[in-house]
């Protein structure tokens, strides 16, 4: 009685089943007992042919037999794992010989699930297989839905790269219009002044979830490159200080700097860590204490804290995409993921911490870009 399962899905593929044996009768009985539809059978009467025909096909499970000539079962399962495309075949051994623990202890050792004695009953044979061939199915069906997910995903990140390129020009024809509205506008229109400032700030807000996603479009795919300079990271600071402060209130921050700040980077990528930390600050706290550390001649240290507390269990995920930070986030929860990115581009580490009351993030940056990442 044919005890093997019901055929997979039409669409999917014959199961290889590798079968080798020197006596041509023990082929045949194995031929007959485990032949079906959806089972293709390989049939090796050698050691060698075996070896051919794992270099031809994918196998889902191999029966070998102990005793051949020139190249014996235990033989053969060495060859197999050391090859990289059968190594993680399952493989039964199968022998005539009395039960001998030592034989099967080898046969373990060579990479066996499992090691049966002739005569074989039928239906321990064939419930062997059966799980064999369902746990091989399973992986194909895995690994087609995931190859399916990865090309969904690479798609879904190519429409959203062209998507958020070409809304930059939009909102600059936005932003501009808007810019000549305000010097057009009656100096005493106040509601009309306020209703083109927060048509400015929701735009520049939106300019830059796009311009993160653009970022994070070029970090998935890989495209992010690094244009290297020599960079002051004191000059580069106190610009984005300058600016962050206009929005907010210079007093609101503070900052100090000693030591040598100057190191190998890409300014535009460090300019933006700056401003995403010190941004980041602002916004949750209202204030920021910036800190520059050069005394270390391996690297330079960028330290922004602020009053506040992250909650232990958010600390580990800080820095994955698309998650709202300490408090809720105003954006799309990637300005501190790609801060990470960056940071890491350049061979540094980003992490963050509670100290006293204060939040604490830190930029760990190599003197030279690329250099190893810093504990």
């Amino acid at each position: 009685m044919n005890l093997l399962p019901p055929d997979p899905a039409q669409s999917q593929a014959p199961v290889n089943l590798l079968i080798v044996d020197d006596v041509a009768q023990n082929l045949v009985a194995m031929q007959a007992l485990l032949q079906r539809e959806g089972v293709n059978l390989l049939l090796a009467s050698s050691g060698a042919q075996a070896l051919e025909l794992l270099l031809e096909h994918e196998v889902a499970l191999a029966l070998l037999d102990v005793h051949m000539p020139e190249i014996d079962g235990f033989t053969l399962a060495e060859l197999m794992r050391g090859s990289l495309r059968s190594r993680d075949v399952p493989i039964i051994f199968l022998t005539a010989s009395p039960d001998d623990p030592v034989r099967a202890f080898k046969g373990y050792e060579t990479g066996a699930v499992d090691f049966l004695h002739k005569p074989v009953a039928p239906q321990v044979i064939l419930g062997k297989v059966n799980v064999f061939i369902q746990l091989y199915q399973q992986r194909q069906l895995l690994k087609v839905r995931n190859e399916a997910l990865e090309r969904a995903l690479k798609l879904n990140e190519t429409m959203a790269a062209v998507l958020t390129h070409d809304l930059r020009t939009p909102l600059s024809a936005i932003l501009l219009c808007a810019d000549k509205l305000s010097l057009e506008l009656p100096a005493g229109n106040s509601a009309a002044q306020q209703t083109l400032q927060h048509l400015e700030a929701s735009t520049l807000r939106m300019a830059r979830m796009v311009e993160q996603l653009l970022d994070f479009s070029r970090i998935r795919s890989g495209g992010l490159r690094l244009q290297t300079t020599t960079c002051d990271l004191d000059a580069l600071a106190r610009a984005v200080i300058a600016e962050a402060g206009s929005a907010h209130g210079l007093e609101r921050i503070r900052f100090q700097a000693q030591g040598d700040t100057v190191l190998q980077g890409d300014m535009d990528r460090l300019g933006q860590v700056a401003s995403n930390l010190i941004g980041n600050a602002l916004t949750h706290a209202g204030e920021a204490h910036v800190q520059l550390d050069g005394r270390d001649p391996q690297r330079v240290v960028f330290r922004v804290s602020n009053a506040g507390h992250i909650d232990a269990a958010l600390l580990p995920r800080l820095f994955e995409p698309f998650k709202a930070s300490f408090h809720q986030s105003k954006g799309l929860g990637l300005g501190l993921y790609i801060v990470d990115q960056f940071v890491r581009a350049h061979g540094g580490r980003l992490t963050a911490r509670n100290d006293a009351g204060q939040v604490v993030l830190e930029a760990a940056l190599p003197r030279r870009c690329g250099g190893p990442d810093m504990a």
